[in-house]
């Protein structure tokens, strides 16, 4: 079976296809924004990266999100809601935790089939 990597860097890549299942990386927003913000643009580069697989939120697996502070967790919420397809969610956990710098306010992860 063939592996896919889609904005491979030096560290890691943005995605990986592997079969039908596509692993994004987490992906976090703009320093500085908004935990609102922060969550918009977070799901522009999600879209853009199953995009870019081949696939769209629509075929969702699996959502880890992780927030620096639980408080935030409404606000994430209420842009996760109006994004997500509500006619097929994906499993999903939520946590708190100490991100790679503290301006990043949320970092989600996701799996997909394609």
């Amino acid at each position: 079976m063939t592996i896919q990597r889609i904005e491979p860097g030096r560290r890691m890549s943005g995605a990986v296809v592997h079969g039908d299942t596509v692993y994004l990386a987490g992906q976090v927003g703009n320093p500085g924004d908004d935990v609102t913000q922060q969550t918009k643009t977070v799901l522009e580069r999600v879209d853009a990266l199953l995009h870019a697989a081949g696939t769209d939120k629509s075929k969702l697996l699996q959502a880890t999100i992780w927030l620096a502070d639980m408080k935030d967790f409404a606000a994430m919420n209420a842009v996760w809601d109006g994004w997500v397809d509500p006619e097929n969610t994906p499993a999903r956990a939520t946590g708190e935790s100490k991100l790679a710098a503290p301006e990043y306010l949320v970092e989600i992860i996701v799996v997909a089939a394609r």
